[in-house]
């Protein structure tokens, strides 16, 4: 916890986890009145166990892997207190989510995501009579170079789109295997709109010698907005699953 405290405040990474974590006490928060008074053995063993892991992994590992196994430690230990047949897999997602996270996503995952998301752009606007063509994560369209950089590889779209999906999940009661069978569709929803926004943006730009700073965090913030929507319609799809 030290790591990702230190990771938010040198600046290196969002502050994104604290709503995270806000969502995670307020779970706990409503669940209060029904909170067991003794934990329950098996998930209290699980959580000494995560807890054991993170601390080895403290001295061996990268800081993440250490941090990751805390935040699981975090999650199995709050479910030992609650009630019984309460998902954990929520609550695992929101305190996972609550780390800093996004930087190191970025550097991961970033490059794949913007090779991704230029080539399914690319062929989206082929199919809307544009000449386009892709060379690594850079596009060539209507003659003009265009870099898909890295606020277009879709990181922060990813974090908030599971953040919606844990969270209705949490405060809806769904359960964990209605939650697993919806989160590869909030990955789906994630490359639509992630390729939708590069898409319009691409194309505003080679047809304008310069599209302003407002129009790209307008496109953005529109699909955004549309993607947490359709997130949040496809979870409370389960909401009949409720515990």
């Amino acid at each position: 916890w030290r790591w990702a405290a230190a990771r938010v405040a040198d600046g290196s990474d969002d502050p994104l986890g604290f709503a995270a974590l806000a969502a995670l006490a307020m779970v706990v928060f409503r669940l209060e009145p029904r909170l067991r008074a003794s934990p329950k053995p098996a998930w209290l063993i699980a959580a000494m166990g995560a807890t054991v892991a993170a601390t080895l992994a403290s001295f061996h590992l990268p800081p993440l892997i250490g941090a990751l196994l805390a935040a699981l430690a975090m999650a199995t230990g709050l479910r030992s207190f609650m009630p019984s047949g309460h998902a954990v897999l929520p609550m695992t997602g929101l305190a996972v989510l609550a780390l800093p996270v996004v930087s190191s996503l970025q550097f991961y995952a970033g490059y794949p995501l913007r090779v991704v998301t230029a080539q399914l752009s690319t062929w989206v606007l082929q199919a809307a009579g544009m000449a386009a063509e892709r060379s690594g994560s850079s596009m060539t369209v209507q003659g003009r170079l265009i870099i898909v950089d890295a606020p277009c590889s879709g990181v922060q779209m990813v974090w908030m789109a599971y953040f919606c999906a844990c969270a209705v999940a949490a405060f809806g009661g769904l359960r964990d295997r209605d939650l697993l069978a919806r989160l590869p569709w909030v990955g789906v929803l994630v490359l639509v709109g992630n390729v939708l926004r590069n898409s319009v943006l691409v194309a505003l730009e080679a047809q304008h010698e310069q599209v302003s700073e407002a129009v790209h965090q307008g496109v953005g913030l529109v699909v955004l907005v549309m993607v947490c929507a359709a997130v949040v319609a496809v979870v409370r799809g389960g909401r009949d699953a409720r515990v």
